[in-house]
């Protein structure tokens, strides 16, 4: 097939270029470049999405079996692709969120017929404005749309944890090897899917070019559930860190002091999430996720150690969780005091 990636090379993008790759697809990346010298036999195209106009001159009067678009998340952006892809692909692959499913949610198992509701983050309310705009041009112009839902996915440059720093993954590795406290959010019971970027390419990849996925929405996920305890804990254990400090902290009280984590731990990362596979595996017989947490983010781990020049910290991420930390154990201290005190 000839497939084209909007963006190609990211977290989750670029396990799937490399898939595509080893089964012998024709990718194209549209991207600016930066890091195509990573996948070779994959045909580069340089141009800023943002610029449509060299867009439109990038892609020329190419054509395609296939177009994922990994980085669109506002409805102008689906409004750019109507235009750029209409009549030009046989399927359009929009890569959405699962954080737009009900939050939280009302049954305990979550579907791909789950709502569509997100109160608490814009960001995922964003990616519903963008399923809801690309299934109205199905309806209307019969635009080849399949939709995709991941959940938290990770590769090797990534630790996935619901209060690391995304930007400098390794900052939690080294509040742990320190000793000083890692906070989860609530009591660290939620039930969480973590998925590997390997993991979901399998999926993916399995859905493209299939006709009968056309109109429909998936999400692609481990089958593994683990609680948030037990992330943090293989993450220390990666880390051979024997003794972490693990401090719980009820989520309302992180997003009053920490409002910019607001949206992604309410709206997302706190409450409980089981997904089920059981669509994607009927669309995808041969789709299995094979990778547990414990082994990939073994890898990541390995991955930073590696080359110390990856062990990247944010100075300002621990002083704001510092400062957090020490707010609420001396409120605590303080409450302990009154309500323990005779008078």
């Amino acid at each position: 097939m000839r497939i084209l990636f909007l963006g190609g090379t990211g977290n989750i993008s670029a396990a799937c270029t490399r898939l595509a790759l080893d089964l012998g697809h024709s990718v194209h990346l549209l991207n600016r470049g930066r890091r195509a010298a990573l996948f070779p036999g994959a045909a580069q195209i340089s141009a800023d999405l943002q610029d449509e106009a060299s867009v439109t001159s990038a892609l020329g009067d190419q054509t395609w079996d296939v177009v994922v678009n990994f980085i669109a998340f506002t409805p102008d952006d689906i409004e750019r692709d109507l235009r750029l892809f209409q009549g030009r692909t046989a399927q359009y692959v929009f890569i959405s969120s699962a954080s737009a499913y009900q939050r939280p949610s009302n049954y305990y198992l979550v579907t791909e017929s789950t709502p569509l509701v997100n109160p608490f983050w814009d960001y995922s309310r964003q990616k519903i404005a963008c399923e809801d705009r690309l299934m109205r041009a199905l309806r209307e112009h019969g635009f080849p749309v399949t939709i995709i839902r991941p959940s938290l996915t990770y590769g090797e440059t990534m630790i996935p944890l619901s209060t690391n720093n995304w930007q400098c993954p390794w900052t939690v590795v080294d509040r742990m090897r320190r000793g000083v406290p890692v906070v989860i959010p609530g009591d660290g019971t939620s039930l969480w899917t973590i998925t590997h970027n390997t993991d979901f390419a399998k999926g993916l990849l399995g859905l493209l070019g299939h006709r009968q996925a056309i109109g429909h929405a998936f999400h692609i996920t481990s089958d593994e559930v683990l609680t948030w305890n037990q992330c943090y804990q293989a993450v220390a254990e990666a880390a051979g860190v024997t003794s972490p400090v693990f401090l719980h902290i009820a989520t309302d009280f992180i997003a009053a002091c920490l409002p910019e984590h607001a949206g992604s731990l309410l709206g997302d990362k706190t409450t409980s999430a089981v997904m089920d596979n059981s669509k994607i595996k009927r669309f995808v017989p041969d789709f299995l996720a094979t990778t547990r947490f414990r082994d990939g983010v073994a890898r990541s781990v390995a991955w930073f150690e590696a080359d110390p020049s990856r062990q990247r910290i944010d100075p300002a991420f621990n002083q704001k969780w510092d400062k957090l930390v020490d707010v609420y154990q001396r409120g605590l201290a303080a409450a302990i005091e009154v309500m323990t005190n005779p008078g």
